[in-house]
């Protein structure tokens, strides 16, 4: 914040809380005549209803006063006013570093000791998978579910369909390391709407077999062999999907798969190495390691 906003905030804080105090005592300075309190009363509705005009009570007005007050002492010990750190030298910043700092020492420890085991050891430890599920509910849930089966575009995790690969050590590597799968788009590569929704009908009927009789099988060699393979297995090396099962990470519908073709697709798992540390990282491996087991 530059120094005008800082001396901007400061100033406007207390102007406004002078204004208030003001505010509060001056209208409990304003009694009624006895000729407007007369007036008033005649202001009556539904028989029984009087317009009066009364001072607050003086338990009310000290409340108020005594709001105002704490407010003056909360801003001299706390941070609130501009560049002004307050009193007591508190920061959210610096609050975050000392719960960060006590958790990593109560649970370091934990972590370390079964961040020196294996995955699959740890695959079969119980109170290793329940930190395991823990981790994977702060992290992990928000692209793949609650209960990793994914969604749209985020693969499931609990199958054994795996984009890179499901070995212990391949999935540490996505969490340590991310992943960025990218499918080209292929529009411009095909002479018309025909020859597009053909090869849509092509890829769709994968799982049933490879038609070698259609003419998109011609062009699958072509442009889509190096990525999927020659029997649309896929390539786990590269993140290109199995053309050859059932599983569809973007829907299987005509639509989705010609949109797929001719605006590609980019797919992006963030590298979680730095956020969650190593050993929580091969923690997190078991765990989802043992969701397809």
């Amino acid at each position: 914040m530059s120094n005008s906003w800082s001396w901007y905030v400061i100033l406007g804080t207390i102007v406004t809380l002078a204004a208030c105090f003001w505010l509060v005592t001056y209208a409990n300075r304003q009694r009624a005549s006895a000729e407007e309190i007369k007036e008033s009363e005649s202001h009556v509705w539904d028989e029984n209803v009087r317009e009066l005009n009364n001072p607050l009570p003086m338990w009310w007005l000290w409340l108020f006063i005594l709001t105002i007050v704490w407010s003056a002492f909360y801003l001299i010990y706390f941070p609130g006013m501009g560049d002004y750190g307050g009193m007591s030298g508190w920061s959210q910043e610096g609050q975050y570093a000392e719960e960060v700092a006590a958790a990593e020492a109560r649970y370091g420890p934990i972590f370390a000791e079964y961040g020196a085991m294996e995955v699959t050891e740890l695959a079969r430890n119980p109170d290793a998978l329940e930190i395991g599920a823990s981790l994977f509910q702060n992290y992990c849930s928000q692209c793949h579910g609650s209960t990793a089966k994914g969604a749209r575009g985020f693969p499931n995790l609990t199958d054994d369909d795996w984009l890179y690969g499901g070995m212990p050590a391949q999935i540490e590597q996505s969490i340590v390391s991310g992943r960025t799968g990218v499918m080209p788009p292929l529009a411009a590569v095909f002479a018309s709407d025909e020859a597009l929704d053909e090869m849509v009908r092509y890829v769709q009927a994968m799982p049933d077999g490879m038609d070698t009789t259609s003419p998109a099988h011609t062009q699958y060699m072509t442009l889509c062999i190096a990525c999927h393979g020659p029997t649309g297995a896929g390539v786990q090396a590269l993140g290109a999907p199995s053309l050859v099962d059932d599983i569809w990470l973007y829907g299987s519908s005509p639509a989705e798969i010609k949109r797929t073709i001719v605006e590609g697709r980019n797919g992006v798992m963030p590298a979680n190495g730095d956020l969650v540390g190593s050993d929580r990282a091969r923690i997190l491996a078991a765990y989802v390691y043992s969701l397809s087991q």
